[in-house]
């Protein structure tokens, strides 16, 4: 009696399992462990009480908070809305009162406030927020489960371009039409819902470059390596990039250096520059714009290379003839 498809049987379902708890683990894993770790504060007023409040606010939380000075609640406002802080304790003659901006993280302004009132110590404290999320939004959720969509459907039609089309200037067709086209329709979705504010185009162009930067980079994995390469991008954008986005929280709100060197994929990236674009009027844009530029560049590079590489190993006329 052959029990090879037995013993195949039970490898899958241990394999599996197996692969199961891996993956509960992983994408669980970042959002049991939200906290503050140098999270960039501001602390504005008179410098003998804001030096002092800074080191409270250190010694409170070692390590929680990379916390700056500043003169007054103007210049602690501007380093909200250039995406240099995501809070503000500013002093004032009533005491302290808690400056956020909610649209940069819904969490972190949720947390902040909380943290405020703790610091307070009976006294309430005021909250004002300067920079808010979409008011059809005021906790981001909407945000964040858009978000998801987008990043599936790219790598979706890379994988699609890579088994259907094998012709090199049409997978650079396909590859850009569909980022433009991702752009537009995933822009007037979000507006259309009121999940975003700012300038539709402003975020129409960001999603189509997220969107080339993750198709591109399927399509040109898979050029290069062949279909293994499909499952190396999955591996890349999905399974690690999307639980360390930060989209739902923040980066510094998760275990490092996760939350960091989510910022340095596709995902994570994308959501960063979406939030700047949609909330922020581009402030803090530089780094997330290089890296989706980076990640698109390099898959489309791929892509050309990959086709090249096959055609150079294709038997010319006479041999297939031969």
């Amino acid at each position: 009696m052959n029990r090879q498809p037995s013993y195949l049987a039970v490898g899958i379902a241990v394999a599996v399992t197996v692969l199961l708890g891996l993956l509960v683990s992983w994408f669980a894993w970042p959002a049991k462990e939200l906290a503050p770790r140098d999270l960039p504060v501001v602390v504005a007023g008179p410098a003998p009480a804001a030096t002092a409040l800074a080191e409270q606010l250190r010694a409170v939380r070692p390590g929680a908070f990379e916390v700056t000075t500043a003169a007054d609640a103007a210049a602690a406002d501007a380093a909200l809305r250039d995406r240099r802080a995501y809070a503000a304790f500013v002093i004032g003659a009533d005491g302290v009162s808690l400056h956020t901006a909610s649209a940069a993280s819904p969490t972190v302004a949720a947390l902040l406030a909380q943290a405020a009132q703790d610091l307070g110590q009976g006294r309430t404290v005021t909250v004002v927020d300067v920079v808010k999320a979409s008011p059809e939004d005021p906790r981001g959720a909407g945000f964040a489960s858009g978000f998801l969509p987008m990043v599936l459907t790219s790598m979706v039609a890379g994988i699609l371009l890579s088994l259907l089309v094998a012709s090199k200037a049409a997978r650079f067709v396909g590859l850009a039409l569909f980022a433009l086209l991702a752009g537009f329709v995933g822009a007037a979705v979000l507006h259309g819902m009121d999940l975003l504010t700012g300038r539709y185009y402003a975020t129409a162009g960001v999603i189509a470059l997220m969107a080339l930067a993750i198709s591109a980079t399927v399509a040109g994995l898979a050029a290069v390596i062949g279909p293994p390469g499909i499952g190396v991008a999955v591996l890349l954008v999905f399974l690690v990039g999307i639980p360390i986005t930060g989209v739902a929280a923040a980066p510094e709100l998760l275990p490092q250096p996760w939350g960091a060197f989510g910022q340095f994929l596709p995902p994570g990236a994308g959501a960063s520059l979406l939030r700047s674009a949609a909330f922020f009027d581009g402030a803090g844009s530089a780094a997330p714009l290089w890296t989706l530029v980076a990640w698109a560049g390099v898959g489309l590079l791929l892509v050309g290379l990959g086709r090249a590489r096959t055609q150079s190993h294709a038997p010319t006329p006479v041999a297939a003839t031969a």
